[in-house]
């Protein structure tokens, strides 16, 4: 064996403990290959955004007409930008389901690891926000007007922040090469906080459907886990790839194909489908600071699991009512998503503003919900 394979190597010792040989519990399901479809999503992320990266051009005049001579002219640019474009939305479909299954299984209780990867999460939602402004069509344009006009209410220095970072009065070039750079940097700041998650996994172990501590019963990693990450690993790409060729434009708006006009406003404003749920909660608060505030809580929430989980098992299945609680909490969501899609009007502005009290109520239910079976059980 070639000394650079040999096991005396402390990198073969490193990937020999990271993929070869790590205890993974026996019973896991396919929910818990999502992590690698993750690591999958953000390398296709990078790889593609460093060759657009590379003949983009960060200018307000300039932006949507290089983009869209690029994918005319250049070979293969098209399908480099629609893997981009729709990679962003299989990003945020498995980081959704990666959440859902932690909060299912309770595995927000390995506290270090969760916090991480919620930090990731809103690295991401930033990012996803940064780049999607950058082609400067009508629908960005506005999206990042509306947005970056939340900052105002920040007290006495709003104005100010909004001005910051506009870079002047309003958006224009300054504004566009910042949102640009920070699209830029922010996957690789990313990809760190990953290396540290899977770091913090490593040391505490995976949690597993039955919520068990025990050490007895795992497997190591490869094959009995490798070859299933592989297997989603194919149908994922499978799935990507018909979405890129057949359907490239199904998830988009038809304001993208306009390029921007700051004195003509779209009719109805919205934001992708990963960030319209809390585009909902935002439009259903009527006082705008309010809105603002519970926009932020509707992510920054997702710190709170850990240190409010009161059942004395692990896992929600253990859990009747925690059970329905969730899929409730799962469909208020999908519901919410449709809210933000529905122009401000009756019945939708009453409907939005009951999802949005029910969304923040799942937190504290929850929990409570745990409480009062374990409480019945020791009656029982």
């Amino acid at each position: 064996m070639p000394t650079h394979y040999s096991k005396k190597n402390p990198l073969f010792k490193v990937f020999d403990s990271t993929l070869v040989s790590l205890p993974a519990p026996s019973n896991i399901s396919f929910s818990w290959n999502i992590g690698s479809l993750l690591s999958i999503c953000l390398i296709i992320q990078i790889i593609t955004g460093l060759l657009l990266s590379s003949i983009y051009s960060p200018n307000m005049d300039l932006s949507f007409t290089s983009l869209t001579k690029m994918m005319e002219a250049l070979d293969k640019a098209w399908l480099i930008r629609y893997i981009h474009m729709n990679g962003a939305s299989l990003f945020f479909i498995c980081l959704y389901a990666h959440i859902g299954r932690g909060m299912y299984y309770s595995s927000y209780l390995y506290t270090e690891t969760w916090m991480i990867g919620v930090t990731i999460f809103l690295l991401t939602m930033a990012a996803a926000f940064l780049g999607y402004v950058l082609p400067i069509n009508q629908m960005s344009f506005w999206g990042a007007s509306v947005i970056t006009n939340l900052f105002s209410e920040i007290p006495y220095i709003g104005s100010e922040v909004v001005k910051f970072i506009w870079g002047g009065v309003s958006i224009n070039n300054p504004t566009i090469m910042r949102f640009f750079t920070f699209h830029f940097l922010i996957p690789f700041v990313v990809m760190a906080m990953v290396i540290i998650h899977i770091t913090y996994l490593h040391q505490t172990g995976s949690s597993n459907p039955l919520g068990l501590l025990s050490n007895s019963n795992k497997l190591i990693f490869h094959t009995y886990f490798s070859y299933k990450d592989m297997l989603t690993a194919l149908i994922m790409t499978m799935m990507f790839m018909v979405l890129c060729f057949y359907y490239p434009l199904i998830l988009g708006d038809d304001e993208n194909f306009n390029p921007a006009n700051p004195s003509t406003t779209p009719t109805h404003i919205q934001p992708e489908w990963y960030f319209l749920f809390a585009y909902a909660i935002l439009r259903s608060i009527p006082n705008k600071l309010g809105g603002v505030i519970s926009l932020v809580l509707s992510v920054m929430i997702l710190y709170l699991p850990p240190f409010t989980h009161l059942g004395k098992k692990k896992s929600t299945m253990f859990y009747p009512l925690s059970k329905f609680m969730y899929w409730s909490f799962v469909t208020n969501l999908i519901l919410l998503t449709w809210i933000g899609m529905c122009p401000v009007e009756p019945p939708y502005i009453l409907t939005g503003q009951i999802l949005t009290a029910t969304f923040f109520s799942y937190f504290l239910a929850g929990p409570v919900s745990m409480k009062i079976w374990d409480l019945i059980n020791k009656s029982w």
